[in-house]
């Protein structure tokens, strides 16, 4: 069963997010591609779709709504599995919602929001003093819920009986 991870990453919290799943699933037909390097990728073939994105300001990156916007039917046929990167506990649910269409979330095998980080050394200047006027946070912090990337892990195994 062919698995592929689509993801987009700005400073490099979802990429690594997307490579931990990649390497619970240890499954050898995992691939995993960077949307801001392949936007037009070929998923015809796989089985499983894992999206996953981080939000910034109420947004995801375009490269992503745009590609579930255009593949609507193809991603229909699919498992398909959603994670969004995001360092506002008490809003994740809520931007959750926001960023991901009804039809998509009801379609998906599970839904996360394992956490983010603030990375400064990847911020620029403008990024580094929006985090510390509205997170009131002035260095590097991870918060990143490795339990629930282990939970999707689990339901994508569950579901698409996938071995570990």
């Amino acid at each position: 069963m062919k698995t592929t991870i689509l993801y987009a990453s700005t400073h490099g919290t979802t990429q690594k997010v997307a490579e931990y799943i990649a390497k619970k699933l240890d499954n050898s037909s995992v691939q995993l591609l960077n949307m801001k390097k392949q936007n037009k990728p070929d998923i015809t073939d796989c089985e499983t779709v894992i999206l996953g994105c981080s939000i910034h300001a109420g947004n995801i990156q375009s490269v992503i709504k745009k590609y579930f916007k255009k593949n609507r039917e193809l991603l229909l046929s699919k498992n398909i599995a959603l994670f969004l990167c995001c360092m506002n506990e008490s809003e994740r649910e809520t931007q959750f919602n926001n960023v991901f269409p009804l039809w998509l979330r009801n379609t998906s095998i599970c839904n996360i929001t394992p956490g983010g980080e603030f990375l400064f050394e990847e911020m620029n200047f403008i990024e580094k003093a929006i985090v510390r006027k509205v997170s009131k946070i002035d260095r590097t912090d991870s918060r990143i819920d490795y339990s629930e990337i282990e939970r999707l892990v689990f339901e994508i195994n569950k579901h698409c009986n996938i071995s570990n």
